[in-house]
């Protein structure tokens, strides 16, 4: 495997990690609200908020985001709130 195949999948794993961070605080966001719909964008966007503020990932991530596609749809966000009320996954 060359340099730049082993570099593209180290950040695309970084990335998954960190999209996996804000996805399980957006979950507690959810269930602080008593699990309430209809604001999963906003969850979602209050948790990439607030778990890239301290990351050394955040420019990765940000970089990643504005490369590999578009800003998210709200009916992306709605999908991702159904799958992560679907989950088990318990939130800390």
């Amino acid at each position: 495997m060359d340099i730049e195949t082993r570099r593209k999948k180290q950040q695309a794993l970084m990335t998954e990690l960190i999209e996996r961070k804000i996805r399980l605080h957006a979950q507690h966001l959810y269930d602080q609200r008593g699990q309430q719909e209809g604001q999963a964008l906003q969850d979602w966007v209050e948790a990439e908020s607030r778990v890239l503020e301290n990351s050394i990932l955040a420019p990765l991530y940000r970089q990643a985001k504005t490369e590999g596609h578009s800003q998210d749809e709200p009916e992306d966000a709605e999908r991702r709130q159904s799958a992560l009320t679907d989950s088990a996954i318990p939130c800390q």
